[in-house]
């Protein structure tokens, strides 16, 4: 089996987040998990900024995001990735319980990845995270992380 690689997970339901890292842990699917909790702080971790400026320059092989989000919602905080020369390479999987014709659309236009619906079947939920991990985590090739440059530097 490859080795997993880090995933940056953005869901601001509590349950959901700690059920989707449940699952990650018990298949061994991810050794490197990060938990934020809405939009912005998605953006301070990706961007090194605020309590995250110390973190490893090595971006996520993938982000799993939800589109309800307060502060910045996740369709925002996905534009704000793609359009970012350092960041657009990173995998996004919209993971939402938004079934609305016009979220899919523009996830899709926004240069989502793919988009999953959270099913509300505890096991089909566990196994659609475990699907994803699998895939995502350990089956795709992940793009090269780059090194943030210090502006000035």
């Amino acid at each position: 089996m490859r080795e997993s690689k880090g995933l940056l997970l953005v869901e601001d339901n509590p349950n959901d987040a700690e059920l989707i890292v449940k699952v990650l842990v018990k298949h061994n699917r991810t050794e490197d998990i990060v938990v934020v909790r809405d939009g912005v702080e998605a953006l301070e971790y990706l961007c090194r900024q605020g309590r995250y400026s110390d973190r490893p320059s090595e971006n996520p092989a993938v982000i799993l995001m939800d589109i309800k989000m307060p502060k910045v919602d996740g369709l925002n905080v996905l534009r704000q990735i793609k359009t970012d020369p350092e960041l657009r390479l990173i995998p996004v999987v919209m993971l939402t319980s938004s079934r609305q014709e016009n979220d899919l659309a523009n996830a899709y236009k926004l240069g989502a990845n793919a988009y999953v619906v959270k099913p509300v079947d505890f096991q089909t939920f566990q196994n659609t995270i475990n699907s994803l991990s699998l895939f995502w985590g350990e089956i795709n090739e992940a793009p090269p992380s780059y090194v943030r440059r210090n502006p000035g530097a």
